[in-house]
């Protein structure tokens, strides 16, 4: 697995908390066994002091001690248990054991009532009990008041606690060695199908971009599966419109270079400058032709190549790109006879390519001039409609009937009223461009015959910007 391995790092995110709440659990036990060893051998305590003060007898006045043996036999089991004791008077005075055992810290124990306490006697950390009571005589005596003090080393007691928490710890060790297997067989049994997607896009054929299948797959893999599938099909668009592009190139180059071919054949055998010179306008004019078509073959090109992505949006002032674009066409259609003129345009914002929108626009144009044919008129204007700019351009061309305005948008279809030359590629180029840009193209007769094209763009704001 590598370092970056999805395995690792759910082996990692699962295991790791485990590991955590054992070593927990583990503290716990620990402190539980220590806190039932004191418990346990206080209990000791008590007992063997207990013994001790039944062993105190007061004779004449005076306290008499018969150190009973079960009182010390308690920890006869372990060597490692020292166990020290003292038996003194209300007064201090050492009766019998150690007398620099210390006492209890704060004011006295009540009688009959035990306390315990921590404390270090010569360098040995002591767990120690200490009770007060009340001695009797057989005869009617006055009682004297006796302290027993005992107190034995904490070996027995951490030895106690650490046997349990190794004995935790094996047992815990081996609960974390099969959660551990457990784990890595589900982590591999739940990756089964992640490694076998991986299979199947490894053993695709380079020319092989059907779909991967979603049936029977789980639920977390869906989103990869779809992800692959949408790149498929974006791939395959751009395979086919690059496919579609050469051939769109040769349909469009083969007319003008088998002009050109036959014009300069003709040329060479032409005896006459005059008669040249004429040839090579032919020429010229293909070439003019063919420049125009590859031309727009390639801008196709790109808006079907970009169409896999976001169109970057700027919002620009619709009428200044409409002057803007009619200046530059202007001309043109001087040289061809043609009126290019604006009418009413509205400041209306819009979000748009403006490379693309003069495209777009220029497209218009240029087959506006090219069909419309010399002495036509071509108006431009933008108006509003409810919340879009439209683009309007209108002409007194031929128009194109009602019957074939749906096919006039696809490639290298030109009108039956068509003239001049052209390649059929004006409207395509503007349909795509439209789309792009989530507008509307309409097509209707202008007034007094002719086309009026419409092209409605969302506006970029609720009401017009004036500038």
């Amino acid at each position: 697995m590598t370092p970056r391995s999805l395995r690792r790092r759910l082996a990692v995110a699962l295991l790791l908390p485990m590991l955590l709440v054992l070593v927990l659990d583990a503290v716990i036990v620990y402190h539980r066994a220590l806190e039932g060893a004191y418990t346990g051998f206080d209990r000791t305590l008590y007992a063997s002091a207990r013994s001790i003060l039944d062993g105190i007898s007061l004779r004449r006045g005076e306290l008499h001690v018969a150190l009973p043996h079960e009182a010390l036999e308690y920890f006869d089991d372990s060597a490692a248990v020292r166990v020290f004791y003292r038996i003194s008077d209300e007064r201090g005075l050492l009766l019998t054991g150690y007398g620099d055992l210390p006492h209890p810290e704060g004011p006295a124990p009540e009688l009959y009532q035990p306390r315990y306490y921590d404390a270090d006697y010569h360098g040995e950390r002591l767990r120690l009990i200490a009770m007060r009571q009340p001695v009797h005589a057989v005869a009617a005596m006055p009682s004297r008041v006796v302290w027993v003090i005992v107190g034995e080393s904490g070996e027995l007691r951490r030895a106690f606690a650490r046997s349990m928490l190794l004995d935790a710890l094996w047992r815990q060790g081996l609960l974390m060695a099969l959660m551990t297997a457990i784990v890595l067989a589900a982590l591999r049994r739940g990756l089964a199908p992640l490694w076998l997607l991986t299979r199947e896009v490894r053993g695709r054929g380079e020319d092989d971009l059907a779909p991967f299948p979603t049936q029977q797959r789980p639920e977390e893999l869906m989103p990869l599966v779809a992800a692959l599938n949408q790149y498929l099909e974006r791939l395959r668009r751009m395979l086919k419109a690059r496919q579609r592009f050469f051939t769109d190139a040769a349909h469009q180059l083969k007319t003008p270079l088998a002009v050109l071919t036959a014009q300069a054949e003709l040329a060479e055998r032409e005896p006459d400058s005059r008669s040249m010179r004429g040839r090579l306008g032919t020429m010229r004019r293909s070439l003019e032709d063919a420049s125009h078509g590859v031309g727009q073959l390639l801008k196709l090109a790109r808006l079907e190549q970009d169409a896999t992505g976001p169109l970057p949006l700027t919002v620009l002032d619709l009428s200044a790109a409409l002057r803007q674009c009619a200046l530059d066409w202007v001309a043109l259609a001087r040289r061809q006879g043609v009126d290019l003129g604006l009418g009413d345009c509205a400041s209306l914002l819009v979000r748009s390519h403006p490379s693309l929108l003069q495209d777009m626009v220029g497209n218009l144009i240029d087959n506006a001039i090219r069909y419309a044919g010399p002495g036509s008129a071509i108006t431009l204007s933008v108006e509003r409609d409810a919340e879009c700019a439209v683009i309007v351009v209108v002409d007194n061309g031929p128009g194109i009937p009602p019957a074939e305005r749906e096919l006039v948008f696809s490639r290298f279809h030109r009108g039956s009223t068509a003239q001049g030359d052209g390649s059929g590629l004006g409207l395509a180029i503007v349909a795509e461009v439209a789309a792009r840009h989530q507008a509307q193209v309409q097509l209707d007769d202008s007034p007094g015959g002719g086309l009026t094209v419409r092209i409605a763009l969302p506006l970029a704001a609720p009401w017009p910007v004036l500038t």
